[in-house]
């Protein structure tokens, strides 16, 4: 695995750099090869040797494609990438769930996100197209549900990294949205970056966790 972890952070230095410096062609090389490190990564843990393996892998190639598709820069890309990251949080809430859920923790997990995107969305829809408003609700709604069910798993399987997977997806979010609806700028990508591809990796890892 610490091949692929090498040349996801690789790949991701080069893409910050090809976005601050508005190099597309860096873009489209650098941003696949990261997300393909992720991938290959959850496989040399042993994704294929377990339910919640596959469910994970599932999920991140979901990722993978939605990261190719949010490239473009094109509304209708935008809507598939969008659709694309919605399903794979649904699929990781999926492969949590496969490990175990405390249904209280869930559930005050699931209180307290929606409760953090309702203010966000509060903050964020004003600066939404009318025709987005629907989709960026749901996909608010699945990203919740995918950190309450990291919560609840945190709670049933001692699974502490699955938690720091999802809040960091979740705060990586929040920079892609900041960025294509508010105040579009590299500076979101800095940190919203990093975010999102060490969140892949904490996932891609927990399978090797869940084989033991």
């Amino acid at each position: 695995m610490a091949v692929f972890t090498g040349l996801t952070l690789i790949a991701v230095g080069v893409l910050l750099v090809a976005e601050f410096r508005g190099v597309r062609t860096g873009v489209w090389i650098a941003k696949p090869l990261a997300s393909s490190g992720f991938v290959a990564a959850s496989i040399a843990s042993g994704a294929l040797e377990s339910s919640y393996g596959r469910s994970v892998l599932f999920a991140l190639l979901l990722c993978w494609l939605g990261d190719v598709l949010l490239i473009p820069q094109m509304r209708a890309a935008f809507l598939a990438g969008l659709l694309s990251f919605l399903l794979g949080h649904l699929a990781f809430g999926f492969a949590f769930a496969q490990r175990g859920l405390a249904r209280g923790p869930a559930a005050l997990a699931l209180v307290a996100a929606l409760a953090a995107g309702l203010v966000f969305l509060r903050y964020c829809e004003p600066h939404v197209p009318a025709a987005l408003r629907t989709p960026v609700r749901v996909y608010v709604a699945a990203i919740s549900l995918m950190l309450a069910c990291a919560a609840g798993t945190a709670a049933e399987a001692g699974g502490s990294a699955i938690l720091l997977g999802a809040l960091m997806f979740w705060l990586s979010d929040l920079a892609v949205a900041r960025d294509r609806f508010i105040a579009p700028g590299a500076w979101n990508r800095l940190w919203g970056l990093p975010l999102y591809y060490g969140a892949q990796l904490v996932f891609a890892s927990t399978v090797a966790l869940a084989n033991r």
